[in-house]
């Protein structure tokens, strides 16, 4: 059910101390789907909750992290928990702590000061003080102190994710090398080792839309070992990624011109992609270039 049609938002409410994966814990929200907002005073959290409710379905889960930059940890904060679990939102409250001693050596590691003083001990004392209230009340408190960034991740999926994660999403890019290979490409596969349809008057013209240019790059020697063999090797590199909290992929493509071999391959490497569950988008870059 929705929120337009009456069930109230799955909200969020994330803090705890500085250094300890705020920051890590909006990323992995937002790839759980949920709208995230930094650093958001109180008084306007029943605001923007307000707003995802009219969002007809748009907007159905909403995280927000606060931190001692807002001084606003204190009854303001409690009586807009209250308020929300009242209108039937049911509030979650995550806190993310750490050891004194590992916060000290991740903000010396980033040369930042901390924002309560200028002596990081003094600020990670005040900021206690200033937190405990909340640290006891909150509903998941995860300890990061001997965490990694993926560890955390998956801790915070195993709180608040789905019990079916967010696919894998890939962006299958087919391109020519005389236009430069993409720069945000995550894997790249050159298709220059198969025969290219240019050289072939009545498919010349054609691209690797067209079924003749199609079945005639599919059915060269190698290309269907090649497809079966990477496409295997997609699978294992897809499962790694989802291991490090990594969920979207940009495969580039690659021939000479960027308009047969290249079109073709993506093309089908895409459709095997998109039956194993990936959602999959296929762009063809240099399509229509001369």
């Amino acid at each position: 059910m929705t929120a337009a049609s009456g069930a109230g938002l799955d909200v969020v409410i994330v803090s705890g101390l500085s250094g300890a994966g705020r920051s890590t814990a909006a990323k992995c929200l937002e790839d759980l789907g949920y709208f995230v907002v930094d650093n958001l005073p109180p008084e306007l959290i029943a605001t923007m909750v307000d707003l995802g409710s009219r969002s007809d379905g748009a907007v159905t889960k909403i995280a927000v992290v606060m931190d001692v930059r807002s001084r606003a940890f204190s009854a303001d904060l409690q009586e807009v928990i209250i308020d929300l679990d009242r209108r039937g939102h049911g509030p979650k409250v995550l806190f993310l702590d750490a050891s004194d001693e590992v916060l000290i050596r991740r903000f010396t590691s980033v040369r930042r000061a901390h924002p309560l003083a200028d002596r990081i001990a003094d600020g990670l004392a005040a900021e206690r003080a200033l937190l405990a209230g909340l640290h006891g009340e909150a509903d998941v408190v995860i300890d990061t102190t001997t965490l990694n960034v993926h560890e955390l991740r998956a801790k915070i999926e195993a709180a608040f994710g789905e019990a079916t994660q967010p696919p894998m999403r890939a962006t299958v890019l087919s391109f020519g090398y005389k236009y430069g290979v993409p720069l945000d490409a995550d894997l790249v596969v050159d298709m220059r080792f198969l025969p290219n349809p240019h050289w072939i008057p009545e498919l010349r013209p054609q691209t690797g839309e067209h079924p003749q240019v199609r079945d005639y790059v599919l059915s060269q020697a190698g290309a269907a070992e090649f497809l079966d063999r990477y496409h295997e090797l997609l699978r294992l590199v897809g499962a790694g990624y989802l291991r490090e909290g990594k969920r979207y992929l940009t495969l580039a493509v690659g021939c000479t011109g960027g308009k047969h071999r290249s079109v073709a391959i993506a093309t089908e490497l895409a459709r095997r992609l998109d039956a194993d569950g990936v959602r999959t988008k296929v762009v063809h870059r240099d399509l229509g270039r001369e």
